[in-house]
Formats: structure tokens, sequence, C-alpha cells
């Protein structure tokens, strides 16, 4: 299969990465800010292909993916947009620039990365959002958390949408919205509090559902949670 990991340098989108690249059959390009860890993929997984991106500023070129995806793929099975910033503090103390960070990172940028490659997506391909229950609509809800929530909500909602816009193309559009996994990321927002569930259970349970799960839903919020925040 030719898959496409929107942020996979760290956490559980590494974790992805790894997991699907062991797959012989699949052709894995990953993205992520990091070059380093772009790197070190590259080097340990013939099957993965890096390209160096940053969400924040994607909207204004999208050119070295879709050349990337172009370059190695006829067409795309999967899109997984895993790419997220996570910025914790009291919402009057956020700036304009930190609020246009967030909602460029989280929304603006995975909506761009889709509407680039949606001309190489199939029918039957599948496209996987991932949120957060911070932006599910109904439960709880932490200080410091609303911006990221915010944003969160925002790529559920394109999800919705898109799975509408996108069926006579017969590509399935799904979002995960997860509740507390053990990442560096979660760790940073929340010190000292240690999740149920590790990056690479996570992972493993992504891929299945990118895999498989546009066989049983097309334009659900499915969350994916035993605690939280």
């Amino acid at each position: 299969m030719n898959i496409i990991i929107n942020g996979g340098t760290r956490g559980i989108g590494r974790k992805i990465a790894e997991y699907l690249a062991d797959d012989k059959d699949n052709s894995v390009i990953v993205t992520g800010r990091s070059t380093k860890a772009l790197e070190e993929l590259a080097e340990n997984y013939k099957s993965i292909i890096p390209v160096s991106l940053d969400m924040s500023v994607f909207e204004s070129d999208t050119s070295p993916l879709a050349g990337k995806v172009k370059e190695h793929f006829d067409e795309a099975d999967i899109l997984i947009n895993m790419a997220g910033l996570l910025i914790r503090k009291p919402f009057m103390e956020f700036t304009a620039e930190e609020s246009r960070l967030i909602m460029e990172t989280n929304f603006f940028g995975p909506a761009a990365v889709i509407r680039a490659l949606k001309p190489y997506m199939r029918r039957g391909s599948h496209i996987i959002n991932i949120s957060s229950m911070g932006g599910f609509q109904g439960a709880s809800k932490y200080p410091g958390m609303s911006l990221y929530s915010a944003s969160k909500a925002a790529l559920a909602n394109l999800t919705e949408c898109l799975a509408e816009e996108f069926s006579d193309s017969g590509i399935k559009v799904n979002c995960l919205a997860l509740g507390a996994v053990q990442t560096e990321m979660l760790s940073e927002a929340f010190p000292g509090y240690m999740a149920p569930v590790d990056a690479g259970s996570m992972a493993g349970f992504i891929s299945y559902f990118a895999i498989n799960g546009h066989k049983y839903f097309n334009g659900k919020i499915l969350p994916v949670a035993v605690d939280n925040p």
C-alpha cells in the first residue's frame, strides 16, 4: 500500500510509521519538522520516504509534499494526519501569534495536505484525521487547553464535511479522537500524569484502523479513550 503519514517524527506518529513500514508491501512517506528524526527513520526502514515539512507554513507552499508523492506513488491509499501542536496556558495569556500557530499546525495545515493529495487518492482510499477528546463535543475539558481543543474540534468537523464532499470519489474520511496516551506531548502538557495507554499500543490500533476502518465507517468521529486528558 502507498501511505502518507503527516507528522511522523515522534510519539504516536513515529510508532505508526515504524509499524506500517514493517510490512514490506507498504511504501510510507513520512513528514515532520525534525530532519534528524526523518533521517533515522529512513536509515532503519527502506520503505520510508522522508519529507521535511512544517505544518505551520505548509499552506503557503504544498509543492514539496505533492511533488514527493507524485515522484514515488501513482496513487495513494492512506493519508494519516497526525501533525499537531499543543501549547497549554490560560486562554487570556495566548498571544495572537501563538493562536495562529496552533490553528495553522492543527487545522489549516492538515486541510491543505488533504487538498494537495486528494488528486492522488483513488476510490477506496482512506483519510484519517487524528483529533483529541478535548475537541470531542461533550467530553471533559481542561484549563489551558482551549485553543488546542478548538483546533482539534475544527479538524473533526472538517472530517464530517469532507466525507460528504468526497463521497462521489469513493474516498472515505474518518477521525479518531484520542484520549490520554503516554507521549512527550502529554508529558510536557501534564507533568507527572501517567496515561494508561502507551504510544506503541495506540499506534497499532491507528494503523489497523487506517487499513481497515473505511470498510465500516465514513464521516465518523470516533472517541478512542480509556482516560483523559
